[in-house]
């Protein structure tokens, strides 16, 4: 098709690369390849990457999202784990090799000295891609739309990936967390892991993670997608989620970060036993973390009447606002 975004996106075609050379799916990394070129052209209408945009993705894989992105984008750059893929994706990607880079590395242990590392080195300057391009359902060399990746590139202001399911909430709040250059992120994850996400207060999905996420992110579309458009299918449901950085402050809320990172414990504390009271739940977190944790189980009744919360109340009844509360109170016991 003259219009496919990705010509990889098809079970013949991902076959091809990977029978090419001399590789297999790998379930202990959780591969599970999208062979749908809707589903591509959806993700990229979620994240309205353009040609601006310098783009973080996780797990590339044969570079069936990452062919489009660089379409689109000012550069990419991709997080790889798996050690064959590599040499895969300088090939599949080679016509794009001036604006695409690649870190070999978990995205787990991912800093922002490797993103810049990889952003100042693009794979065109490694030689990558020579003679690759014959490669089954490899693109054709194309013209850059773009220009280069020469120069100084700003670190990415969008992350695009379909994620290992196993390490997508731990990367999501993660990154959020520790790149501050990251605006948005739109990824494909496992369907209940989007409902944790999205979740609201008083719903069961509603949990620790929900409320760290929610201090920093918050969810701008979201779309399903079946089993059925992967090679090979997962056992479960999937979900594209977009989420873009929250602004505390254009929601009233106030917190330094050194508040920021109390509220975080208190929300771990809250859910450190879900079926128990407040009071009851923050008692057994805090006892359990040395002198200074039974310090501040003792003065749990104290902390509640600062934050303006009733401790007999239950974490999954506590909107944002009064986490943020209990944060701040906390943030002031600790000091």
């Amino acid at each position: 098709m003259t219009d496919r975004i990705s010509p990889l996106s098809t079970p013949a075609a991902t076959r091809a690369v990977l029978e090419a050379h001399g590789l297999a799916t790998k379930k202990s990394l959780g591969q599970n390849f999208l062979v749908n070129d809707d589903v591509l052209r959806k993700i990229l209408e979620l994240s309205e990457v353009g040609a601006d945009d310098v783009v973080l993705e996780v797990g590339p894989g044969i570079g069936t999202l990452t062919i489009p992105l660089l379409k689109e984008a000012r550069a990419v750059a991709s997080v790889e784990r798996d050690r064959d893929l590599p040499t895969v994706l300088r090939g599949t990607c080679g016509p794009w090799a001036e604006r695409f880079s690649l870190v070999e590395k978990d995205a787990v242990d991912l800093t922002e000295e490797d993103v810049r590392a990889a952003l100042a080195c693009p794979i065109a300057s490694l030689g990558a891609g020579e003679g690759e391009e014959g490669a089954p359902g490899a693109p054709h060399a194309v013209a850059s739309e773009h220009e280069p990746a020469s120069g100084s590139l700003p670190l990415p202001n969008k992350f695009v990936a379909n994620l290992p399911y196993a390490v997508a909430a731990t990367v999501v709040l993660g990154y959020f967390q520790d790149f501050p250059w990251i605006d948005s992120a739109t990824v494909m994850v496992q369907a209940e892991v989007a409902d944790r996400m999205c979740a609201q207060p008083g719903s069961k999905n509603y949990g620790a993670y929900t409320v760290k996420l929610s201090l920093y992110a918050k969810p701008a579309g979201r779309f399903s997608v079946s089993p059925g458009n992967f090679f090979p299918p997962p056992h479960v449901d999937s979900s594209v989620l977009r989420l873009d950085r929250r602004d505390l402050a254009e929601d009233g809320i106030e917190l330094s970060p050194d508040e920021l990172r109390a509220t975080c414990t208190m929300a771990d504390a809250a859910f450190a036993s879900r079926r128990k009271t407040l009071s009851n739940s923050c008692k057994t977190y805090f006892s359990g973390r040395g002198p200074e944790g039974k310090r501040i189980a003792g003065e749990l009744p104290a902390l509640f009447e600062a934050a303006g919360i009733d401790p007999a109340r239950r974490g999954e009844t506590l909107s944002l606002e009064e986490f943020a509360r209990l944060g701040r109170a906390l943030h002031r016991a600790l000091s």
